[in-house]
């Protein structure tokens, strides 16, 4: 059995890092852990993640407010940092313990040492010493939050709660009035394409039914997490982390379905059979919900959403710049397709930020 990134980051605190931190800081307050990227924090890393940025990783986080950390906690971090590159072996378990990795050539110890302030700002784009609004919480992606939330904690304070467990808490889903717009953002988008799928494979465009098949797919699968009040991660991972949810994953067959039809009719109806699971997982969570999840698309062959899906959930958000968000715009993840845009907090956060200034 393969070595999971997770137990080779535990062993290597237990054995190493963690001895050399009493020694040199008896007692200090720090969370350890295996947080941030790589597929290893979701436990999902195989023998192939191994080929890059896989290896002997760690994530060391101290409190902001710790007494002696001195300037927010930036100058131990830095003290941290040099003492583990001085210190530490050259190898463990068989591991090389200084490598590069992306973004950063060095061979330098893969021991990430932050504040919790300053590690949560790099991925959310967000101070969690802060309120934030509901905007705030659109720009933030599914993934970003798991780089925060999803990796596990192998030590951290042994009472009150510290600050990367209040943030935790505080990160366990979307606010009630941003899952709303999330949730009537995700309907939108499927009432306008649901129809295309037939009306494009009619035309004679095959090619362009699948392609609207496939977008409306992941609509689905992304409206699924936020309906479980889960986190969606990069699509790397997004259909195999859903096929497992607890109730929204029985929508996985209907999306497999419609995927691989070889008509429109069979790739209409996966997604109508998948449609029809979310909604029952939307009225189960009592959250507003149309009377059916599809119907037809007036005199024509085709099925489309009612109108009803997105208007009695919108109907409930109660802040105004929310409802004064056009009816297909939610999360930033659900609107904006780019890469470099969604792993960068800034670029989300001016894009969401365009949605602050009244429209003229």
């Amino acid at each position: 059995m393969e070595l999971s990134g997770i137990a080779l980051a535990q062993g290597f605190w237990e054995q190493v890092v963690g001895p050399l931190l009493a020694r040199r800081w008896p007692g200090l307050p720090v969370v350890a852990g295996r947080f941030g990227t790589g597929s290893d924090v979701l436990g999902l890393d195989d023998a192939t993640s191994r080929d890059h940025d896989w290896g002997l990783r760690l994530s060391l986080l101290l409190d902001d407010g710790n007494p002696g950390t001195g300037n927010g906690g930036g100058d131990r971090v830095a003290e941290i940092d040099a003492h583990l590159q001085a210190a530490l072996p050259r190898t463990w378990n068989g591991f090389p313990i200084r490598f590069p990795v992306t973004g950063d050539p060095r061979e330098h110890h893969r021991v990430e040492v932050a504040t919790v302030r300053g590690f949560a700002s790099a991925r959310l784009g967000l101070d969690p010493g802060e309120p934030w609004d509901s905007l705030d919480w659109l720009s933030v992606t599914g993934q970003s939050v798991l780089e925060v939330t999803a990796g596990p904690v192998f030590i951290g304070p042994s009472q009150t709660p510290g600050a990367f467990e209040l943030l935790r808490r505080r990160l366990a889903r979307y606010p009630d009035d941003v899952e709303l717009v999330v949730v009537a953002a995700a309907w939108a988008q499927l009432a306008e394409e649901l129809p295309l799928l037939g009306r494009t494979a009619d035309s004679g465009d095959e090619v362009g039914s699948r392609i609207i098949t496939a977008r409306l797919a992941r609509v689905a699968v992304h409206l699924g997490f936020v309906l479980e009040q889960r986190w969606s991660p990069y699509p790397k991972w997004a259909g195999s982390v859903f096929a497992g949810l607890p109730a929204a994953g029985a929508a996985a067959p209907g999306l497999r379905r419609a995927l691989t039809g070889g008509t429109w009719r069979e790739r209409e109806a996966g997604l109508a059979e998948a449609l029809g699971v979310l909604h029952a997982v939307q009225a189960g969570r009592g959250l507003p919900v149309a009377p059916r999840a599809v119907e037809p698309f007036f005199a024509r062959p085709y099925l489309g959403v009612p109108d009803a899906a997105v208007d009695l959930l919108r109907a409930g958000v109660v802040d105004p710049v929310l409802r004064a968000l056009p009816r297909g715009v939610g999360a930033v993840e659900q609107w904006v397709d780019a890469v470099d845009v969604l792993v960068d907090p800034l670029r989300r956060r001016a894009l969401v930020d365009a949605w602050r200034s009244p429209r003229p």
